[in-house]
């Protein structure tokens, strides 16, 4: 994947303007559902970056912060130092809902992390999260990819966490506050995601990034048999009604004899390799359960803001009004329970 970012993460903005595109269907609304704010070395994205990607030319009306483990506090409590970034994105959320930084309403809901494994223990630390988001705290994402080759990054030291007794015992809090829960997980763990599912219906359940088929490392030369893994598993977790998928994260390979010094991605090259994945979550789950994602400034790395949902608009150039509806904005407005109006 052609990629203007050093190992750090560092983003060569020179690069990224090498390609521009026109926005398609600029009045189209779109709710962003994911996305991160962060400051590491030579990798800063807080409100000023974010705000230049709102306005760079899609009708962007809200986003939802994901959990990044950016600014948690330096001191206290082991398990309540994650509420330094709801109080973070809660002073972002405040400016953007001023009006005084365009229309966009940023951090309009949030995603925030709570360390599951601790059972009952949760509940003050859920009730601490919600104190400080101004009413914004409105899902959980504890992630549990893991795979046990070497290759594929592993966000958990173990398999099998969604099935651990004590993650279920601090899970079913989240029903009790109202709260959805993010999954990220790789393609061969969808099963545990739909035993989650199953056994907490009344809990929506967001799977990120298109359930993450593993497409590199161990699986370079299978790519038909982990689409074909990967759909059947995408099949079976459809069967729960409680269960979303954000569209979106997926790598982009291109010949090797484009990978040199290659521009960055355009909107038809995402598209294209996204395609196929976005057509079975249409199919399986309908558009009322899909909702595209921009996974900024992670995608950054390879495509700017604008060129990213120029992407989605081709994949759902076919789409009726109400299925686009639902894709850009809608779904992730209910699943994150953004105030109404917003859309």
């Amino acid at each position: 994947m052609a990629s203007g970012a050093d190992f750090s993460g560092r983003v060569d903005e020179a690069w990224l303007a090498q390609h521009r595109e026109e926005i398609i269907e600029p009045e189209l609304p779109i709710v962003d559902p994911h996305h991160h704010l962060w400051s590491r070395p030579g990798n800063v994205y807080l409100f000023p970056e974010l705000l230049a990607d709102l306005s760079s030319g899609h009708n962007i009306r809200a986003t939802v912060f994901e959990e990044c483990g950016s600014m948690y506090r330096a001191h206290g409590p082991e398990e309540l130092r994650s509420v330094g970034e709801t109080e973070f994105v809660t002073g972002v959320a405040a400016m953007s809902a001023s009006g005084g930084f365009g229309p966009a309403r940023a951090c309009a809901a949030m995603v925030g992390n709570v360390n599951l494994m601790l059972g009952a223990r949760v509940e003050p630390i859920l009730e601490a999260h919600i104190a400080a988001s101004g009413g914004r705290f409105h899902a959980i994402r504890f992630s549990t990819a893991w795979d046990a080759d070497d290759r594929v990054h592993k966000t958990v030291p173990r398999p099998g966490m969604l099935m651990d007794e004590r993650f279920r015992e601090g899970f079913q809090y989240l029903a009790r506050f109202g709260l959805a829960f993010d999954a990220w997980v790789y393609h061969p763990q969808l099963a545990e995601v739909g035993a989650l599912a199953a056994a907490f219906p009344q809990t929506p359940i967001v799977l990120n990034h298109f359930g993450s088929p593993i497409l590199g490392g161990p699986n370079a030369s299978r790519t038909a048999e982990v689409f074909a893994e990967w759909r059947n598993g995408m099949t079976a977790l459809a069967s729960h009604d409680n269960v979303h998928v954000k569209l979106g994260a997926l790598p982009v390979r291109r010949a090797a004899s484009r990978q040199g010094g290659a521009a960055p991605l355009s909107s038809e090259e995402i598209a294209a390799a996204w395609r196929p994945f976005f057509e079975v979550c249409v199919e399986q789950f309908g558009a009322r359960r899909c909702m595209f994602e921009s996974n900024f400034p992670v995608q950054r790395r390879w495509c700017s803001y604008a060129v990213l949902w120029n992407a989605c608009k081709r994949l759902a150039a076919v789409a009726s009004a109400d299925e686009k509806l639902a894709l850009f904005s809608g779904t992730a407005a209910r699943a994150y329970r953004l105030p109404a109006g917003l859309v």
